[in-house]
C-alpha cells in the first residue's frame, strides 16, 4: 500500500499522465467540517459552469483522486473548490491540511451533468443543494449565461448547522458587488436556506419543505410545473433520490447532455 504523506510536505512523486499540477492560492476554513480552497488555473482548461474535475495530491506513487465540482465560474482566472473534511477520508484527510503554495493535482478532463445544456429552456431554475453540494451552483450563479437562459434563479442550501450556511451567504452577498454578474443577478437571484440540527427560522430538510408546501409559500411561487420550471439537484445520495422522486411526481423528466430535460442531478461525491 502506498504511504501517503501530509499535503504540505514537498514530495518527489512523479505527476501522473493527463494531470495538471497546480498551486494553492487561498485556503479558508469555515467550520471544523467545511473549507474552500483556490488553485491556479491551467491556461488550456476549458469547462462549462457546473462541471466537476478529479482532484488529488502529489503524496503517493498512485495518488487518490476524487470528483470535485468547480465552484468558480468558467470566466474566473482561478479554480475554486468547496470541500468537506473527512477525518479518515483517503483524500480529504490530507486535503484539509493544504496551505497556500502547496501543489494540488487535477485531471485534465472536466465533465458533469449539472450544466445548462442539459436543461430545456424555461422561466425559472431551482438549484437544490445540501452541504458541499452547493459548489456547482456557486459556479452557475456567477455565470451570466444562467441569467440569459432563466428569468429567475432560486438557490437553496440546507446544512446541519447555521455556521455551515456561511459559504453560500458570503457568495450571494459578493455577487451584489460583482461588476460582471451583479447587473444580471440583482432582483433575479433568490437564496433559500434551512438547517436540520439547530434551531433556525427554517429547521427542516428541503424535501420536507417541498412536500408540505412551505418552500413554495416562502418564495411566493407555485409548486413545480414542467411547463416553465427547471430543477438542478446536488447533495447526498439520499437527498438526490428524494428530490428526484419529487420532481418525477411533479411531471418533470430527467435530462442529460445528450437529451435535455426538466431536471438534472449530479452524482459526484468527495471523501
Amino acid at each position: 500500500m502506498d504511504q501517503a504523506v501530509p499535503a504540505s510536505t514537498n514530495t518527489e512523486f512523479p505527476i501522473p499522465a493527463n494531470t495538471h499540477a497546480e498551486t494553492v492560492t487561498l485556503v479558508e476554513h469555515y467550520t471544523d467540517r467545511l473549507f474552500r480552497f483556490r488553485i491556479t488555473r491551467p491556461a488550456s482548461l476549458r469547462f462549462r459552469s457546473g462541471e466537476f474535475v478529479m482532484i488529488g495530491l502529489p503524496n503517493a506513487e498512485r495518488p487518490v483522486f476524487r470528483a470535485y465540482s468547480i465552484a468558480s465560474p468558467s470566466w474566473d482566472d482561478e479554480l475554486e473548490f468547496f470541500s468537506i473534511k473527512v477525518p479518515d477520508g483517503p483524500l480529504t484527510e490530507h486535503l484539509q491540511k493544504i496551505e497556500v503554495g502547496d501543489t494540488v493535482l487535477m485531471k485534465k478532463k472536466p465533465t458533469g451533468t449539472l450544466v445548462l445544456d442539459a436543461l430545456l429552456p424555461g422561466k425559472r431554475v431551482y438549484m437544490l443543494s445540501t452541504g458541499t453540494g452547493i459548489a456547482p451552483f456557486a459556479s452557475l450563479i456567477r455565470d451570466p449565461e444562467t441569467y440569459e437562459k432563466f428569468e429567475e434563479v432560486i438557490l437553496t442550501h440546507t446544512t446541519r448547522e447555521i455556521a455551515e450556511l456561511r459559504y453560500g451567504e458570503d457568495l450571494v452577498a459578493a455577487i451584489k458587488d460583482d461588476p460582471l454578474v451583479s447587473e444580471f443577478a440583482t432582483g433575479r437571484l433568490r437564496h433559500w436556506t434551512s438547517v436540520t440540527r439547530e434551531p433556525y427560522e427554517r429547521s427542516q430538510r428541503i424535501t420536507t419543505a417541498i412536500e408540505n408546501g412551505s418552500f413554495f409559500a416562502d418564495l411566493g411561487v407555485a409548486p413545480f410545473d414542467p411547463a416553465h420550471d427547471r430543477v438542478m439537484i446536488c447533495g447526498s445520495m439520499e437527498m438526490i433520490a428524494d428530490c428526484k422522486a419529487l420532481c418525477e411526481k411533479a411531471g418533470l423528466n430527467e435530462g442529460s447532455n445528450a437529451r435535455p430535460g426538466e431536471y438534472v442531478v449530479e452524482r459526484a461525491f468527495v471523501g
